[in-house]
């Protein structure tokens, strides 16, 4: 049996390919010099290995023969030795059944296995630095400034970064700040601790009910973990029930105390993975592969949020003419690529807030809030110009423009919006395309 003996680290590789384990084994050990490598191609084989060995991370294929990658990642989290081994799943596709199982498959990480060998290998560099020690914020909320004093600096010696607070009201307006900063990592708290006896209005189970019902930040979101007494058996179950991950008995025994950490920053951790892959596949549901702008699916969405949080709202609808012109000359590849060119330059002319959507076929549609009609008549008229100067794959590309706006008008919905921009689009084509039309309303429609 081979042992890690003068390596600093243990490094599984699991994928079927052969050529892809040796690929990614080669590069490994050229950067991690000292990484102790083990490659297998199964589930089945790996196990053999980790009822034997420690290992610092794990990669594994989605697909495997046999048992596949969740289910290898489930029997990681039954094994004594590597129950909290990062577990990175390298695929090509982070599919549905990824986000919905991989949480309590115990995924630690995703990488995207078409960026690259060479990024992966950086990534998995990047993991075993992150766990080579504890890396996480922590809310601390303990009345007594001795055990306060001493349990802090024990956290902090391994890494953490630790706020200390007396009270729990404090604590739970500290949290409500927080949780109003829009995904501000560099600000959220990872794990919530807290005594379950405190001096004041709150107690520490006060607190718990309050992150659970009035933050409504769930266990894997926000884990929390309770310091009570050992022999209050009764209390231990009412922490369960208030919906604490955790607990802790006094006094603080310090390797207990960073394991539960451990663990717990573990499962904020896979959190935080499901939850940016999630907006990775809206991002790519609501996404249009040929141009890059939104999709239709998305402007509907996220339309009307926007309409309803400003009153002036200007709607372009943008559509290139003779497109079909190009497409039987040039080509369809040729089309493809003045759509794609024009996309990327009606994304790169706008500011974030803007929603820049591929409507339908070769129409464009801009949605811009907090903006007047004639702010919205002087930026189609600049647009119009600058498309007519980009010339892509040296042809002459004009667009036809049809604008309205909200301003004025009460109880303008999204869908009323749209009619009225294209009725503007229409009369622009009918007058020779190239050109801004108006619908200041539905039924007064001009030339910018």
């Amino acid at each position: 049996m081979t042992t890690f003996k003068n390596k600093s680290y243990g490094i599984m590789i699991v994928d079927r390919s052969e050529v892809a384990r040796g690929i990614l084994s080669h590069i490994l050990q050229k950067e991690i010099y000292d990484a102790y490598i083990i490659t297998c191609g199964s589930a089945e084989e790996a196990m053999e290995y980790l009822h034997r060995e420690k290992f610092d991370l794990i990669t594994t294929s989605l697909l495997l023969p046999g048992l596949d990658g969740l289910d290898l990642c489930h029997e990681i989290r039954k094994s004594e030795k590597q129950h909290l081994t990062p577990v990175i799943v390298v695929s090509a596709d982070a599919d549905q059944r990824l986000l919905r199982e991989g949480f309590s498959a115990g995924v630690t990480d995703y990488f995207n296995k078409s960026l690259g060998y060479k990024r992966l290998v950086e990534f998995i560099k990047d993991v075993l630095q992150r766990h080579a020690g504890l890396v996480g914020r922590i809310l601390y909320v303990e009345d007594s400034l001795t055990t306060a004093q001493a349990t802090q600096t024990l956290m902090e010696k391994h890494g953490l970064h630790v706020t200390h607070l007396t009270s729990a009201e404090k604590a739970l307006e500290h949290l409500k700040k927080t949780r109003n900063l829009d995904d501000n990592v560099e600000e959220e708290f990872d794990i919530v601790f807290t005594d379950f006896f405190l001096e004041g209005e709150m107690t520490g189970g006060d607190l718990l009910y309050a992150i659970r019902t009035q933050l409504n930040y769930s266990r894997q979101e926000m884990p929390v973990l309770v310091i009570t007494i050992e022999d209050n058996k009764k209390c231990q179950t009412e922490i369960f029930h208030a919906g604490a991950n955790d607990f802790i008995t006094k006094p603080i025994i310090g390797e207990v105390l960073i394991a539960r950490v451990k663990s717990l920053l573990l499962i904020k951790h896979q959190y935080n993975v499901i939850k940016r892959c999630s907006k990775d596949i809206y991002k790519l549901e609501t996404t249009d592969g040929l141009t890059g702008a939104r999709n239709k699916q998305f402007l509907l969405e996220q339309g009307k949020t926007i309409m309803a949080h400003n009153p002036n709202v200007c709607l372009m609808m943008i559509d290139i003419d003779r497109l079909e012109e190009i497409d039987k000359v040039q080509g369809h590849l040729i089309a493809d690529h003045v759509l794609h060119i024009i996309g990327q330059f009606l994304i790169n002319s706008f500011s974030k807030g803007v929603t820049v959507a591929r409507f339908v076929g070769k129409k464009f549609t801009i949605l811009m809030p907090d903006c007047a009609l004639e702010k919205g008549k002087i930026i189609a008229e600049n647009l119009r110009q600058k498309i007519m100067e980009l010339k892509p794959e040296n042809l002459e590309v004009t667009v036809s423009i049809g604008l309205t706006s909200s301003e004025g008008v009460a109880d303008m919905n999204l869908t009323a919006l749209i009619k009225d921009a294209e009725s503007a689009l229409r009369a622009a084509q009918k007058e020779g395309n190239n050109r801004t039309c108006l619908c200041i309303t539905s039924k007064n429609i001009a030339p910018a």
